[in-house]
């Protein structure tokens, strides 16, 4: 029987069981779009990086992120080439687009609301790369699946911990309340592809 509880407290629901089994049954189109997943992450940290260049916590702390998101992209790919799979576009589900579309144009709501995006993004990926860890037939690739989940825990705090850094803790958790809300609304229908956010 596959059910899972959360322990993740900025996560409103735990993943369904029905995205278990579908991740499972899809492993190959999973770990495709894992890497697809690393080298976004990377570009988003670069990205905020570049637009908010002058503030020098954010810019050190997502230069590491940036570069073990990039270290943990040429894992994945070699874990594609170990099972023959090729690089190539995927359709990407709308979990990541109907997020991005509740962050603010006018700063300083923008950067607020990036950072909690990408600290949603970063806990759930957690979660998920838990699940495969723990549902995984392939025991090397559970090992490394398990062995990505303290990056990710530690990602999504940073970008917590700088959306802290830069606003009051009241403002912080009401506006990560109801992203919060909305990113497990999002997630409430399976998307019918395989997908690390399906």
């Amino acid at each position: 029987m596959l059910t899972e509880k959360t322990k993740i407290n900025i996560l409103k629901t735990p993943t369904q069981t029905a995205w278990i089994h579908q991740a499972i049954n899809n492993l190959d189109a999973i770990l495709l779009d894992h890497s697809h997943c690393e080298r976004k992450a990377a570009s988003v940290a670069l990205n905020l990086m570049f637009r908010y260049s002058s503030n020098a916590v954010l810019v050190r702390k997502l230069t590491v992120i940036a570069q073990e998101e990039l270290e943990h992209f040429e894992q994945v790919n070699q874990w594609l080439d170990k099972r023959n799979i090729p690089l190539k576009p995927l359709s990407s589900p709308p979990y990541g687009s109907k997020l991005k579309a509740e962050i603010s144009n006018k700063e300083p709501q923008r950067l607020l609301d990036s950072l909690l995006v990408a600290a949603l993004i970063e806990a759930r990926s957690h979660e998920r790369l838990g699940l495969l860890s723990n549902h995984c037939p392939d025991e090397n690739l559970a090992k490394f699946y398990r062995s990505l989940m303290a990056s990710e825990a530690r990602h999504y705090g940073i970008y917590w911990v700088l959306a802290d850094t830069y606003f009051e803790r009241e403002i912080v958790q009401k506006r990560l309340d109801e992203l919060s809300i909305i990113e497990s609304e999002i997630l409430e229908i399976l998307h019918p592809e395989p997908r690390i956010h399906s």
